[in-house]
């Protein structure tokens, strides 16, 4: 009887004397997703319009019937952006319209959509980059054009399902890229 009360005085004494202060739940982790420095390089694409990608993107030919749509594709971020010439032939109205209702028809799953206007009167580029947040399928789409001849519009998917706060900062510098093209794109008559 004295060696059960014994350890049961030990086991008491123990377990007191462990406890100390308050324990705090371990806070979440965040992941944290880091990509290259960009550095840019000029196209020298055999077309109407020229622009500096990132290093990081593989430049390919999209459709061998359209000589001048590109694809960018950034595999280790599992994205492409899809780009796609037109010659405007007294069609801006049209063009601009498509540009546009492509952008909004990712309404449907989008928070928000938000454009953000470029304007280079020097070198006669214009252009809209439309930030879509939410679980939309493209979370970025741009057109540019000189408004006499040229018109390119283009668009960003990734090869998952859309999951806006997981793809954010792959997003955000995809953007980036974008916002790099339009400001270097040339056009060539």
């Amino acid at each position: 009887m004295k060696v059960v009360i014994k350890s049961s005085w030990i086991i008491m004494v123990s377990i007191l004397l462990s406890c100390k202060g308050e324990v705090l739940p371990k806070p979440k982790g965040m992941l944290r997703l880091s990509y290259p420095n960009p550095k840019y390089q000029k196209t020298t694409i055999p077309c109407a319009y020229s622009f500096e990608k990132n290093d990081f993107a593989e430049l390919e030919n999209a459709r061998r019937n359209r000589k001048c749509w590109y694809n960018l594709e950034y595999k280790k971020l599992k994205a492409t952006m899809y780009i796609s010439y037109f010659r405007i032939n007294n069609n801006l109205d049209s063009l601009l319209r498509d540009a546009q209702n492509l952008t909004q028809e990712h309404f449907i799953k989008a928070d928000a959509i938000k454009p953000e206007e470029y304007v280079n009167s020097e070198k006669r580029v214009f252009g809209t980059i439309y930030k879509v947040s939410g679980d939309a399928a493209s979370p970025s789409q741009f057109y540019a054009t000189d408004s006499t001849n040229h018109f390119l519009v283009g668009s960003i998917y990734f090869k998952v399902k859309p999951n806006y706060d997981s793809i954010l900062p792959a997003a955000e510098y995809l953007r980036n890229d974008i916002r790099h093209m339009i400001e270097t794109l040339e056009w060539q008559e």
